[in-house]
């Protein structure tokens, strides 16, 4: 079977990533990108050149929001803080324990 040699994500997938990278807990984030504009000329050859513009992503990152959709996730979700999730563990660790 062949290497895969390309991956995509969704928006979600893409926000819960960077959300998990800069280990945000609470709030809902969405992806933002930011564009930049650069202008060329363009064309089949020199003589039939016009006028062009070049949009390149800048940056790719995270923006706080009001409500959750296709762009936008809860941090609290998909990146529980630890002090939760080590409380919940204990409990559900000593809960079980005969003395």
């Amino acid at each position: 079977m062949a290497e895969p040699n390309r991956f995509e994500f969704t928006y979600a997938e893409v926000a819960e990533a960077l959300i998990k990278k800069q280990d945000i807990h609470e709030g809902i984030w969405a992806v933002s990108l930011k564009f930049g504009l650069g202008a060329t000329l363009g064309g089949p050859s020199e003589i039939e050149a016009v006028p062009a513009a070049v949009v390149p992503v800048m940056s790719i990152g995270l923006t706080k929001v009001d409500i959750e959709g296709r762009l936008a996730i809860d941090a609290a979700k998909v990146n529980p803080a630890k002090t939760l999730r080590a409380k919940a563990k204990m409990s559900a660790s000593t809960s079980t324990r005969l003395v």
